[in-house]
């Protein structure tokens, strides 16, 4: 084989290798992302069924209960165009309230409740996570209530 050859072949083997680590990279990446929806996104069947997500909202006022005995609590979230049911078992930050943006992580389970992992509230009054104020943004009823 020519020297020409070796190096054409060479280079093409280098070329099919980078290719093929980068696929791999960008499959793991993606198998790693966790998506925002709203509760109109949900609502309309945007969210995947398999696979975790965040969602984000305004805590409805009143929708809180909470379970006796146990850290197990229920809550609604809306973008004032939909409301979606949140349950989570665990300690919950002290700065959630209700009237407050919050995001959380989770899925929807097999009836379609969120069932969260891990729930986030925002810092200060004068924060909002930039989810809950895009979608907060994009819902007509939020437009009308400022």
């Amino acid at each position: 084989m020519s020297p020409r050859k070796k190096k054409m072949l060479t280079l093409a083997l280098a070329v099919a290798g980078l290719a093929l680590a980068t696929a791999l990279i960008l499959t793991a990446f993606e198998k790693n992302l966790m998506y925002f929806y709203s509760p109109s996104e949900i609502a309309m069947g945007d969210a995947p069924e398999n696979r975790p997500f965040r969602i984000g909202g305004m805590v409805v006022k009143g929708s809180v209960i909470r379970e006796k005995d146990t850290l197990g609590v229920w809550f609604n979230l809306t973008d004032y165009a939909h409301e979606r049911m949140v349950y989570y078992k665990g300690i919950l930050p002290d700065l959630f309230r209700e009237g407050q943006g919050i995001v959380a992580k989770g899925g929807l389970n097999e009836t379609g409740l969120f069932v969260a992992t891990e729930v986030l509230a925002k810092h200060d009054e004068n924060y909002m996570p930039p989810e809950v104020a895009d979608a907060l943004k994009k819902s007509q009823k939020y437009q009308n209530l400022k």
